[in-house]
């Protein structure tokens, strides 16, 4: 297949190489990756300024691209013409960290997977927690197996592969399990301070405080030791509340 590697970690993420390196044997790979870090970043498109691409040296066997765009430039620049033929597959990450539940809308990694499924190209956002180590090669390879199941029965151009995957050793992973999305909830919070002028400025940040789910959703099937694979797509309707807002007295 031809596959499009791109992260919100940024072109030096060694996640990012460990899958280039994992697939490049078997499939045509081309890198567009950020020339930063992206993440939280969200799905974000540039606009209002031009994009500028560099020529990255990664390793043999692929050409790889640096951008000052974002994750979902990276894709949209492979899908409207940077790349001689438009990719098969686009697979966003290994992310450093996992991406949960919630996290989805906030993730520049499920961002540029997203942005393919738009531009009808199927896609696979995949990330690990970070600790004690980051094992990416254990993720690399278990995307690798996913890339062949995806070549043998094929996947709808409106669905992204959410890959979230357990950060213990290889022989204590149970399993994979097809998940929906858990939550996660955060603890923000709003810091203000004081620079040496002082002007006011104003951090926002919190930490994981619980997650939310029960069996058969991402987040329990990582706290139980599973790979967790998650379809999405972008209809986000509501759609047993359609008919009740139908009865409603709506007027203009």
């Amino acid at each position: 297949m031809r596959i499009l590697l791109t992260n919100d970690d940024g072109i030096q993420s060694a996640g990012l190489k460990a899958l280039a390196d994992a697939l490049v044997g078997a499939h045509e790979v081309t890198v567009i990756a950020p020339d930063r870090n992206w993440s939280i970043s969200g799905h974000n498109r540039t606009m209002d300024r031009p994009l500028r691409i560099s020529d990255v040296e990664m390793g043999e066997g692929y050409k790889a691209y640096s951008t000052d765009g974002s994750p979902a430039d990276c894709v949209a620049l492979a899908n409207l013409g940077f790349l001689e033929q438009k990719p098969e597959l686009v697979i966003s990450g290994i992310n450093h960290g996992n991406n949960l539940g919630d996290d989805i809308t906030y993730s520049g990694t499920v961002a540029a997977a997203m942005e393919g499924i738009i531009s009808g190209i199927p896609s696979i956002a995949v990330s690990m927690d970070i600790e004690p180590i980051w094992p990416v090669d254990v993720g690399a390879q278990f995307v690798s197996r996913l890339v062949e199941q995806i070549t043998k029965h094929g996947i709808d151009p409106d669905v992204l592969l959410n890959v979230n995957l357990p950060n213990i050793p290889h022989d204590e992973i149970k399993g994979v399990q097809v998940t929906t999305l858990g939550r996660r909830i955060y603890e923000d919070q709003l810091i203000k301070r004081e620079d040496p002028r002082g002007k006011t400025y104003y951090w926002i940040g919190g930490r994981v405080i619980r997650n939310e789910g029960d069996k058969g959703t991402d987040v329990a099937a990582i706290a139980d030791h599973f790979v967790s694979v998650t379809p999405i797509h972008m209809d986000m309707t509501n759609h047993r509340l359609l008919e009740t807002l139908r009865g409603w007295d709506l007027r203009f």
